[in-house]
């Protein structure tokens, strides 16, 4: 007899990252949550069998839903801080209120969300205290640390919090980080051809003296001028402007738009952005995983979603957790002995 799969909702969906990662996990997705009708129709496209919900996340009743896990990526959001610390209802209108509304009413055995680094920072450290203190509210023990992809197989260097909560009982150990570092050339190894952005003949003549690893800084003066324009005359933040990734290192973060000059991604060899089929390798999304829309639209899709590899190997612990009876027995064990000694 074959055990059943726990089971998973998640919010703010995106193009599936975090839902892939769930999936090789072990999890069943019941049901995912996504205003946006491009990344809609790329999970429908992708898995036609999955319960995709279009539209406002604040028009969804959760009440009476099931499942073990609750997941979802909510946008950082300020809050308006009335006074030391703010209850769960004072951060409504904001979408992390509805994520914590989510889990408020399904209850599941562990949540899960994912957002920038940055959010820690947020407020001077308000909007995170906030975050806790709402979650924890609900009765589950809250945690997070702070993930890199590039440690957990994805050729990318991204930061990002990883918040878990889990109900008293149960156990959640974040992933170990491997070893193996992936380079670009080892994740764009054979990468099908697709779609891809072009710059403009005067980009290209300017970012052909910037080598592989390199960045505005290995251009003439006369032509940094040029291509740095009054940033040239600015300090700090630039090192991201005309930089060309190389073969032997990870990529840096990936944004939704790969021709933008400040955060420039040229393709090692070529003078180019990186195509869509290379922003979903460095992504770690599998080859047979389609995007749906215009350019822009999948490469905003990409650039937003949870890298696939970390997605998982978050998942992974989420589902040790909740399918071995053995860690549950011996946190019981230990609370005895530390309630008796």
């Amino acid at each position: 007899m074959t055990a059943k799969k726990p089971t998973v909702i998640e919010l703010f969906a995106g193009a599936g990252g975090m839902a892939i990662g769930l999936e090789k996990a072990g999890f069943e997705t019941k049901l995912l949550v996504e205003i946006d009708k491009n990344c809609v129709s790329t999970l429908k496209k992708n898995r036609p069998k999955w319960n995709v919900v279009e539209g406002d996340i604040q028009k969804i009743d959760f009440k009476g839903m099931k499942a073990d896990v609750v997941t979802g990526g909510f946008p950082c959001q300020a809050f308006s801080h009335a006074g030391n610390k703010l209850g769960f209802e004072d951060t409504r209108g904001t979408l992390f209120y509805e994520f914590a509304r989510a889990v408020k009413e399904i209850r599941p055995k562990i949540f899960l969300a994912e957002n920038v680094e940055a959010i820690l920072r947020n407020q001077n450290g308000k909007t995170i205290e906030t975050i806790m203190d709402v979650l924890s509210s609900f009765g589950y023990y809250v945690q997070y640390e702070i993930l890199n992809a590039l440690n957990y197989g994805v050729a990318q260097k991204r930061k990002r919090v990883i918040f878990i909560g889990t109900k008293k009982g149960i156990k959640f150990q974040y992933p170990k980080p491997s070893d193996k570092i992936v380079t670009l050339a080892e994740s764009l190894k054979d990468v099908p051809k697709s779609i891809g952005e072009k710059y403009s003949d005067e980009k290209v003549k300017l970012l052909k003296y910037v080598p592989p690893g390199g960045s505005w800084v290995n251009m003439p003066v006369d032509v940094q001028k040029k291509y740095m324009g009054k940033s040239f005359y600015s300090t700090g933040g630039r090192r991201g402007m005309g930089r060309r990734i190389s073969w032997d290192e990870p990529c840096l973060t990936l944004t939704c738009s790969p021709g933008q000059k400040m955060t420039e991604r040229c393709h090692p060899e070529e003078v180019r952005p990186f195509t869509v089929r290379e922003y979903a390798r460095i992504q770690s999304f599998p080859d047979t995983w389609e995007f749906v829309g215009s350019m822009s639209s999948q490469y905003r899709q990409i650039g937003n979603a949870v890298p696939v590899n970390l997605a998982t190997a978050v998942a992974k612990e989420v589902y040790k957790s909740i399918m071995n009876p053995e860690s549950v027995a011996q946190i019981l064990v230990q609370s005895r002995i530390k309630h008796f000694t």
